[in-house]
């Protein structure tokens, strides 16, 4: 059976998991039509909004990626997945967007749904990531390890 190191590992799931945020975060910066006409009505400045939105998903994600601040990261993308799951996704379950025709209902109500189950299963590992421990493949592990050879190699010079 193949079983890659712990490293490796830790590192795709760091990788996997921001994918999402980096994506979705490079959308709504680059080229985000489509958020909009799906974004509710009662969003003010909806570039404006999807813009700041994608630079804190981006952002947020890359650091996730790169293995530095892992702990904040998970913070600020849990809070913007409670914060958009609560205001857009759960009501989007009972309220549908104004220009919707009734015949195309049922696209949204799947839509809705799997955006909240997604969003949770995210929130999830947010969570993780809290006390997840960061091997090799991440910037921290990377600069502990400078830190801990300067403060040997200074030791030993004395």
């Amino acid at each position: 059976m193949l079983k890659p190191s712990r490293d490796l590992s830790e590192f795709l799931f760091r990788f996997l998991f921001c994918l999402i945020f980096v994506g979705l975060g490079g959308e709504h910066i680059l080229d985000d039509t489509l958020i909009q006409k799906l974004m509710p009505d009662w969003v003010p400045y909806k570039r404006l909004v999807s813009f700041g939105c994608g630079v804190w998903l981006a952002g947020w994600g890359m650091l996730i990626l790169v293995g530095w601040k892992v702990n904040w990261a998970a913070v600020a993308l849990g809070a913007f997945l409670i914060l958009v799951t609560a205001a857009v996704h759960v009501p989007g379950l009972f309220f549908f967007p104004t220009g919707l025709s009734p015949e195309n209902y049922w696209m949204w109500d799947i839509l809705q749904r799997t955006n909240l189950v997604k969003n949770l299963c995210l929130l999830g590992v947010c969570f993780h990531l809290l006390n997840h421990e960061l091997r090799r493949f991440s910037l921290e592990h990377y600069l502990n390890s400078r830190k801990s050879s300067e403060v040997y190699h200074s030791s030993n010079k004395n």
